[in-house]
């Protein structure tokens, strides 16, 4: 299932980018404008969203399944769907607007999403880590229990590649002071080509552990591995193929586990507000 879902979001960014550009085209071409605006609305929304996550990698969280996006692409099917049922024309605008709006529901609802993932049985509030090791950018083998020997932030991202990882990162950056302050430990682990954790640590001016899970090791120790959920293609940049599922775990003075967020959609993500008010609920900083 999950090597089904690399193929699809590969090529389901391939047919929305052709699929805008061709209505495009048939609109410029003077065709029925009705039909191929409706054509528009099915697959330009998403894709704008996308486009500008990957650009702008300024985009840590959508809503769960875009409701304003579905509307649109029920509107737009309706549209062209309407002019071909009324003038018996514009065929190919009805089909295309309905494979646009069907495609953009997979992957709404079935590619984002970690089919009701549940918590993992590795990650028990109340108790320590299991024993992991992750790298440094200095090339240092660091253990789980050297990352929660004081208050930490754990933040397992599926890596570089991932624009709302990246977005993830940069807002907690914009809050590196606050949470220095604090004396808290941000760490931020990817199953990644080690050479992309030195580089995104030498972009920002932070001192947050950046570090490289070795062939996915930590996330399958946790119970947090996802098989087969880097998109197709992505290989040819130095990936694996396994990647992890977006995972935030906060542990306190004791080094011992307080709270956990496992979400069932790579979208959805807590803010950083949300982390520090967990440090303030649980003591584990001041308030």
């Amino acid at each position: 299932m999950n090597l089904l879902k690399s193929i699809f979001v590969s090529t389901y960014m391939m047919v929305i980018m052709s699929v805008t550009v061709y209505a495009g085209w048939m609109l410029y071409r003077g065709e029925d404008a009705l039909a191929w605006t409706g054509v528009i609305l099915t697959v330009t929304p998403i894709l704008s969203v996308v486009m500008r996550a990957m650009m702008l990698k300024n985009l840590a969280r959508t809503s769960a399944h875009f409701p304003m996006i579905n509307f649109l692409g029920m509107t737009g099917v309706a549209l062209a769907g309407y002019v071909w049922i009324t003038a018996g024309m514009e065929g190919q605008a009805a089909l295309l607007g309905a494979i646009g709006w069907t495609s953009f529901l997979l992957y709404s609802y079935w590619f984002s999403t970690y089919r009701n993932r549940q918590p993992s049985m590795k990650l028990v509030i109340g108790t320590k880590l299991p024993h992991f090791t992750v790298r440094d950018v200095n090339d240092k083998m660091i253990n789980s229990s050297q990352l929660t020997d004081r208050p930490a932030i754990l933040i397992f991202y599926r890596g570089n590649w991932c624009p709302f990882c990246s977005a993830q990162i940069k807002e907690l950056i914009a809050r590196y002071k606050e949470i220095n302050a604090l004396g808290v430990r941000v760490a931020l682990i990817a199953p990644q080509p080690h050479e992309n954790t030195i580089g995104v640590s030498k972009t920002y001016d932070a001192k947050f552990d950046f570090l490289t899970d070795i062939d996915n090791a930590a996330a399958r120790t946790l119970g947090i591995e996802h098989p087969n959920g880097l998109p197709m293609g992505m290989q040819a940049l130095g990936y694996d193929s396994d990647t992890v599922m977006p995972t935030v775990i906060i542990t306190g003075k004791d080094g011992k586990i307080v709270w956990t967020h496992e979400t069932d959609n790579y979208r959805v993500r807590p803010e950083p507000d949300t982390y520090l008010d967990v440090l303030r609920r649980h003591g584990v900083v001041a308030t």
